[in-house]
């Protein structure tokens, strides 16, 4: 069996991720996509990075525009180092021989690559060689005399055009090239989304699907889907060990805490007190010695700090020991993609055994693909598993009292081994906070309503509730009562 083509790193690590390693040797590769979706910028990245690393690469134009305007364009990005240019990475105009015809531009090129031993060749815009000839049978010609004199060379070929996907997979170049990278910028509301799909690649499992790409002052970086990069890991072991909330009696419900490594989602109505019982569980951990984070979708850490604070629950000493860490991620403008990828290196950095995500529904929100959001949350679960982490989850549910308990707009409550439900209830005119386990996976626990406390001194789970009917729809009517008040 042949061994696959040996890899050209891009310099780009996410590239070479989606790109199984790196593009083939000897390949030729073109990227593809309408104006402004990245393309010179992506391709000059890998060049300069190749130069830096000490292999000349070419750098062809096709058009009559001179090059200081091409590299003035790039002045503005890091990976930019103009003292790269004339040495290791050498600009030549094949305007003219393109002019004169597919065999001058053909050897003009392959010319120039020998003798400056190039491994790399970029040519931008190849729609402009098409518009040129306007000849199908030359353009296909010329491509495929040049890949095969570039593999003789052993120097890959990276070339760009101006077409969306869809129609690039109609034309020649599709057939000729070795690769097919496709970006795009797609319309989501008043928000522009940019997004890169390998399409083909010739002899490598790339991975399959579009991708997130973003464009910084450090050039371009893509964040392949969670869900198709997770490690071919097992979970970390299953123990005995609980994970408590330091709240006795809420322990004792769950015979000392939930299992570890689980993930639990803390589900409630609007200020009933999910944050500060996930604190609380965050908090526990701190004081035993385990690295524990909440990250918050809504407040800064000082805020999340004095909140608990207010209520006798005084996160400081451990946040200032490094024990506890509270950070603020915004999914405003955001995608899930780069906001979770932040999280989990955060996670695998520092060591976090605990994790607090509080108000998961605006992470659901910034996945913009709906249909992706319960596969999402669930290869994040699997991921936090597998670094051996100890999850919470919190959530608000959409009525703060109503008969009706409906979780079908909450992917992560089918996925979550844990439900801790938090309800008001209405009863002789007054709100009373009530909690219930709905759910633990593998694991005995006690299932009775308890009421539950916010006051100065904290959070207090109270004694069983056993006066009550349709606690957990939140229109709680005494026993031996009917809705209409009438004894039976």
């Amino acid at each position: 069996m042949a061994s696959p083509p040996q890899n050209f790193d891009t310099g780009i690590p996410s590239l070479n991720v989606l790109l199984a390693g790196g593009l083939p040797a000897r390949q030729s590769i073109i990227v593809t996509g309408t104006p402004g979706s990245g393309k010179t910028v992506l391709c000059s990245q890998v060049a300069f990075a190749a130069a830096a690393r000490g292999i000349p690469v070419v750098v062809a134009t096709v058009t009559s525009e001179p090059h200081d305007k091409l590299m003035d364009a790039l002045s503005g990005f890091s990976f930019h180092r103009p003292e790269l240019l004339g040495d290791m990475m050498f600009l030549i105009s094949a305007y003219s021989a393109l002019k004169r015809g597919a065999k001058e531009a053909r050897d003009l090129l392959l010319q120039t690559v020998r003798e400056r031993g190039a491994r790399l060749l970029f040519i931008d815009g190849l729609r402009s060689i098409r518009d040129l000839w306007q000849d199908e049978a030359r353009l296909r010609e010329f491509l495929y005399e040049l890949g095969i004199g570039l593999a003789a060379l052993n120097c890959i070929g990276l070339f760009t055009t101006e077409y969306p996907l869809p129609r690039l997979m109609e034309l020649p170049e599709a057939t000729t090239m070795d690769g097919i990278v496709g970006l795009s910028i797609q319309a989501q509301g008043s928000r522009r989304l940019r997004r890169v799909e390998v399409m083909k690649l010739r002899g490598r499992p790339h991975l399959l699907g579009e991708h997130v790409m973003r464009i910084t002052t450090d050039g371009v970086d893509f964040l392949p889907r969670l869900e198709a990069t997770l490690p071919d890991v097992e979970d970390a072991p299953l123990e005995n060990e609980r994970m408590g909330f330091g709240l006795p009696e809420l322990d004792a419900m769950m015979y000392g805490g939930f299992p570890s490594n689980s993930t639990t989602l803390i589900a409630g109505s609007m200020g009933i007190g999910k944050t500060l019982m996930a604190s609380y569980f965050a908090l526990d951990g701190a004081r035993r010695g385990e690295r524990s984070l909440i990250v918050s979708f809504f407040d800064s850490p000082q805020r999340v700090i004095a909140r608990a604070r207010r209520v006798g629950l005084d996160m400081q000493p451990a946040f200032e020991s490094g024990m506890l860490e509270v950070i603020q991620e915004l999914p405003a403008e955001a995608e899930a993609d780069i906001l979770v990828r932040r999280i989990l290196q955060h996670i695998e950095e520092r060591g976090v055994k605990r994790v607090v995500l509080d108000g998961l529904a605006e992470l659901e929100l910034s996945i913009m693909e709906s249909g992706r959001r319960r596969v999402f949350l669930a290869a994040l679960a699997l991921r936090l598993r597998q670094l051996g982490v100890t999850s919470v989850f919190t959530r608000e549910v959409s009525k703060v009292v109503g008969a009706e308990l409906d979780f079908n707009d909450a992917p992560v409550a089918i996925l979550a081994e844990n439900v801790l439900l938090l309800r008001f209830v209405e009863l002789h005119g007054r709100l009373h906070r009530i909690l219930s386990i709905l759910k633990m996976r593998d694991s005995k626990y006690d299932n009775t309503l308890r009421e539950f406390e916010v006051a100065d001194t904290g959070l207090r789970v109270l004694a069983p509730v056993r006066s009550s009917q349709g606690l957990l729809t939140g229109q709680a009517r005494p026993v031996g009562s009917t809705i209409g008040g009438s004894e039976s």
